[in-house]
């Protein structure tokens, strides 16, 4: 009975991601003038919808690391390593939104704390919704700079961008 009275009054929603239709995206600056584009596999998250609407309250979501690839095995690898990631130590990315702000029906910015290395740090994504508030899917933007993520500087940092472009595509699973 209380679970009909909280649909009834427009209680809020949490949905998972659909990791299988889900992915993140990275492009960086090899070499000076070549970009490097790679995926990190989304791993699992939730958004909180309040009824109604298809920007979130709230937003979670887990990267695996150990499987970022760029198309390269032996670049993959050295992404993996101590030198950059160190994927043994620091398997998963995570996301926790701290704060959302509307810019609209169908955009909004989103802060959140963003671990990455065993480091958190505050980071700012733009955000686009697709489909309906039933069904939304999420196109969100954004810059990481890697070393404020605590990863040493490398004989090879003079030639590897410290930025990264970063693009989350996000589809949640169907309502049940």
């Amino acid at each position: 009975m209380a679970a009909l009275a909280s649909i009834a009054l427009g209680a809020p929603e949490t949905r998972s991601i659909d990791v299988s239709r889900s992915k993140a995206t990275f492009d960086v600056t090899h070499v000076f003038v070549e970009h490097v584009v790679g995926t990190v596999p989304v791993q699992g998250g939730t958004v909180v919808l309040k009824a109604g609407s298809a920007i979130p309250l709230s937003a979670t979501a887990t990267l695996d690391a150990t499987r970022i690839a760029t198309g390269d095995p032996d670049r993959d690898a050295s992404l993996r390593s101590p030198d950059f990631f160190d994927t043994k130590h620091y398997p998963a990315w995570t996301f926790v939104s701290t704060k959302i702000v509307p810019k609209g029906d169908t955009s909004f910015e989103m802060e959140g704390d963003l671990t990455i290395h065993g480091v958190s740090q505050p980071e700012r994504l733009d955000v686009t919704v697709t489909g309906d508030a039933a069904n939304p899917s999420y196109h969100a933007t954004g810059r990481i700079d890697r070393h404020s993520f605590g990863m040493a500087t490398t004989r090879l940092d003079p030639a590897i961008g410290g930025v990264a472009a970063v693009t989350l595509a996000v589809t949640l699973k169907p309502q049940i």
